[in-house]
Parts: C-alpha cells; structure tokens; sequence
C-alpha cells in the first residue's frame, strides 16, 4: 500500500497530487492569501491524530487550499466544514473530496468566504476546529472563531513556529505577549509538536508548530471575588482593552502603561491596587486571570474625593 491508500478508505495526497490539482485548478500559491500547500500524507495524519476527533465531531477547517487535511479528516469524523477565501479551490474541494474520498465526499461542507469576515457557520455547530491556518492572519482567525463559536471545544492549529510559541506561552518571559494572554482567556493552550519546511509546496522560510486548545468551562476570573465580589466575569472587549494597554508599552509598568487606558497614572494605580496587582509590575508578568481582575475593578476604584464633586 502506497502512501496515499493508508487512511480509512480516503487517498491521501501525493506531491505529485498536490501540484497536478493545482496546475488543473490554475492556482499558484499566493504569499497574500498564505498559501502553503502540505505535501506530506504523514503529516496530516499526525494532525488528525493529535487533534483527538472522533465519529461525534463536526470539524471546522479553515484554509483547506487543495484538500490535504480534508482528506485525513473526512473518515474519522461525523463531518467537516471548510472556509475557503480563494473561490478556484473552494469550487475544487468537493471534486477532490469525491475523487480521493468516494466514500466520504457527503461529509463535506464548503464555504466560500474570508475566516476573518465569517459571521456563522451553516451546518451542524462545530465541535472541533482542525486547520493549517493561513500565517499571516492565524492569531487574528483564531481569535475570532473562538469568540463566534462557543460550540468549539477544542482545536488543533498548525501556524508559524514563532506564532505557536507565543500562543502557548506562560507569563514571565519575553515570548509571551498579547496573543498568549487573550488565547489564554478562551482555553486551556500548549504546544503539541513541531513541523518541518519540507512538507510544504512551496516550501516557506519559516518552521511551523502545532497548537493545541481546549475550551475552559468559564473564563479566568469569573465568581473569583473581583469588583467588590460579584460573581461575573467582565465582558470580554473590557479585558482585551486592559491587555492590549499593557502590552502596548510592555517595558513600562503597568501604572505607566495604563495611564491612557484609566485616564492618569494615579487612576491606573488606584485600579491596580483594588484588583491585588502591584503597579510596579509589567504586563509579561500576569496571567489572564489578573487581567481580568483589573477590568472587574475598573469601575469601583473611585477616585479621591469623587463623592464631594
């Protein structure tokens, strides 16, 4: 048995696959669409192994280029749903799906549309999003599919090796940053693996890694006491804000770095102090937990004198 006979009745792509379908498809990849097309069977059987699907899962694949992931998924899940921005291979996937895959060609959705656009996803709510994110926008997609589908209780993504770090990253050092801290308010996030230049057409200058998430059952902070005890989390936007205030200037502390976001330095103090955080720290230092605290005690850290005005 061939390498592309070897997963659950689907063929798997070839090299020589990959760049037919493309030469018949008239696509070329495209650095602006961060087309990176994997050659390589072993790899995306790897994938589908680490992300844990199984015969209950909906997946969502985001990027499905010519079907290399598609095919690997197809035969062990219920079905897959893939995002496609690039309208040539969108209208291909099926016939590659029903070509490779008889069998399993009736588990496929596409949708033609820009992951970062993307407002629902017809179909049965995903369970599971599975995908080789395009790099240039892999935080931003993630992020947002996180935030519009709460039915999502696990992924695995391929992105940029850098990339990868800084999603799994704990605070305390200098790789982990905004990304790290706002994946963090969504999952539980670790880094499942590493993943070569040379199983990609054409092959990109950078390494790539595997990121794997697993959905919390609440965000950080929620009913921790914060904000005079109440019991629930602030929104969401609120937190990003304090995050992204802190990394914006993350040399500075965070009295200085938030100075804008409260409207002084003695206003991020006081806000800082209310949610047990010292303001000399820097935002490197603090887990999403703390973020969370500071934007819950955002509006009851009074200013001095407020009541007399």
């Amino acid at each position: 048995m061939n390498e592309s006979d070897s997963t659950g009745g689907a063929r798997l792509l070839t090299p020589a696959d990959v760049r037919r379908l493309a030469e018949r498809t008239g696509v070329r990849p495209t650095k602006t669409l961060g087309q990176n097309f994997v050659i390589d069977a072993g790899t995306v059987r790897r994938i589908v192994r680490t992300a844990g699907v199984g015969a209950e899962d909906t997946v969502l694949e985001v990027g499905p280029g010519l079907g290399s992931l598609t095919l690997a998924l197809l035969p062990h899940v219920r079905s897959v749903t893939a995002v496609e921005i690039d309208p040539r291979l969108a209208e291909v996937l099926p016939r590659t799906a029903a070509e490779f895959a008889p069998a399993y060609a009736d588990r496929l959705r596409v949708l033609t549309a820009d992951a970062m656009r993307v407002a629902e996803i017809p179909g049965p709510a995903p369970t599971a999003l599975v995908a080789n994110l395009p790099y240039n926008v892999a935080v931003p997609v993630l992020l947002h599919l996180l935030e519009l589908l709460p039915s999502l209780r696990r992924a695995l993504v391929m992105v940029q090796a850098e990339v990868a770090d800084r999603l799994a990253a704990g605070p305390g050092g200098r790789t982990y940053g905004s990304p790290s801290a706002k994946a963090a308010w969504y999952a539980e996030v670790r880094r499942a693996g590493s993943v070569g230049r040379g199983v990609f057409w054409p092959v990109p200058n950078v390494d790539s890694g595997l990121v794997a998430l697993t959905r919390r059952s609440a965000p950080p902070g929620a009913g921790d006491g914060a904000a005079g005890g109440e019991d629930a989390a602030p929104d969401r936007r609120a937190v990003f804000a304090v995050v992204d205030a802190a990394f914006a200037q993350r040399r500075k502390t965070l009295r200085a770095a938030l100075a804008g976001w409260a409207g002084s330095a003695p206003a991020a103090e006081r806000v800082l102090r209310a949610a047990g955080v010292d303001p000399r720290a820097r935002g490197e230092s603090l887990d999403i937990s703390a973020f969370t605290r500071i934007a819950a005690c955002a509006g009851h850290a009074a200013e001095p004198g407020a009541e007399a005005r």
